[in-house]
């Protein structure tokens, strides 16, 4: 049966992080949870985090999720609705898989190769407190989440930045060694011209989207709208040729800049070098040059932009996973915050020390209570 909604409907965790057994089958689109520091709040968001192709919101090694107390592996299962139908995913860890290095991945009972196949059923967008300054941190941080983002919208994503990632260590190895095979490095070259390729259209299709949604004022509410621009030479060649011409173009690149690799042993050109930057529409002030206050709106008012351009594409909104998000709010924009999720129809996890925090968000949301591990509804 299909829906109109992606909504997880039942959770259910053995033995990851602090949570010996757990299971939660939420009956409203907002779920907060809220207890003491280290109550294991965070950690029900992680292994949500899980449930879609990557490394989760920590990036944290697979066997480092395992209970203390334990034997070693974890689990996560959740039964959900999507627009492609109801499904229940799974995914896991054994100690003898090896060090940390795989987990197991199931999708209605059917072991899978990777975790890829995860982004067929669910998309995820997610905030933690470790993003609140990503305006001032590296590009590379940027990069990440935009990646994320564009996932959404393009399953296969992930893969071609994955795939081109490799390809790049793999040439740099090669660079160092001068015996190498120019014809191998050639080869290499041209796949990863492929690959560049492909990121950067995804890229630059999925910022046109964002940008139109970031920019539309009256729909951010209390937050503030913004101007998006991607900055990349790989994403404004794709934007100008033919992606064959493209191809070729960047292949020359990387052939030309073999010797100033080499001396830097990395390569310097391509789309991991790409960024994004984001203005505050209503004062036309770069965000790295805003407040910290209004960063973090401007950073919330972008996962909603991008929830609705998600929507348009998708027919659904993606889930949404938002670490003490409310903390650092005003009452109004707690309001606006919930309002916007509940227009959305998303369905938004949420963390907090205090119940409070939620109390604007009505009949919409249920709430939990967490400490040392367990969880009841309030």
């Amino acid at each position: 049966m299909t829906s109109s909604r992606t909504f997880i409907t039942r959770l259910t965790l053995t033995d990851f992080r602090n949570h010996a057994s757990l299971r939660m089958e939420p009956p409203q689109p907002l779920i907060c949870l809220y207890g003491p520091n280290g109550a294991g709040k965070t950690n029900i968001l992680e292994a949500v985090s899980l449930l879609v192709p990557g490394r989760g919101l920590r990036a944290q090694n697979f066997n480092l999720l395992a209970r203390l107390q334990g034997a070693g592996g974890w689990a996560v299962a959740a039964e959900v609705e999507t627009t492609s139908g109801e499904a229940t995913l799974g995914t896991g860890y054994e100690p003898q898989q090896g060090e940390g290095l795989a987990r197991k991945v199931s999708i209605n009972g059917h072991l899978e190769k990777s975790s890829g196949a995860l982004g067929d059923y669910l998309k995820m967008l997610w905030l933690t407190p470790a993003l609140d300054r990503l305006f001032m941190g590296p590009g590379s941080e940027r990069r990440r989440f935009f990646d994320r983002m564009v996932a959404t919208f393009n399953t296969a994503h992930a893969g071609h930045v994955s795939a081109f990632e490799k390809l790049m260590r793999e040439r740099n190895a090669l660079l160092q060694d001068h015996r190498a095979d120019k014809a191998w490095l050639s080869t290499l070259e041209t796949q990863m011209a492929e690959q560049a390729v492909a990121i950067a259209a995804s890229r630059n299709e999925a910022a046109a989207l964002l940008a139109r949604h970031f920019a539309a004022g009256v729909a951010q509410g209390p937050f503030p709208w913004g101007v998006l621009q991607l900055s990349g030479e790989i994403e404004e060649l794709v934007a100008t040729k033919p992606a064959v011409q493209a191809e070729e173009e960047y292949a020359t690149i990387l052939l030309d800049s073999r010797g100033a690799d080499r001396a830097q042993q990395r390569t310097l050109k391509g789309p991991h070098r790409t960024d994004f930057s984001v203005m505050h529409g209503p004062k036309s002030t770069p965000a790295e040059l805003c407040s910290t206050g209004e960063q973090k709106a401007l950073l919330i008012g972008l996962v909603l932009a991008q929830a609705r351009a998600a929507k348009e594409v998708l027919g659904a909104s993606p889930l949404l996973l938002l670490d003490e998000v409310a903390a650092h709010l005003d009452g109004e924009r707690r309001r606006g915050l919930f309002a916007a999720l509940t227009d959305l129809g998303a369905q938004a996890w949420m963390t907090g020390t205090d119940v409070e925090l939620f109390e604007s968000a009505g009949d919409h949301a249920c709430r939990f209570v967490v400490i040392d591990g367990k969880v009841k509804i309030n």
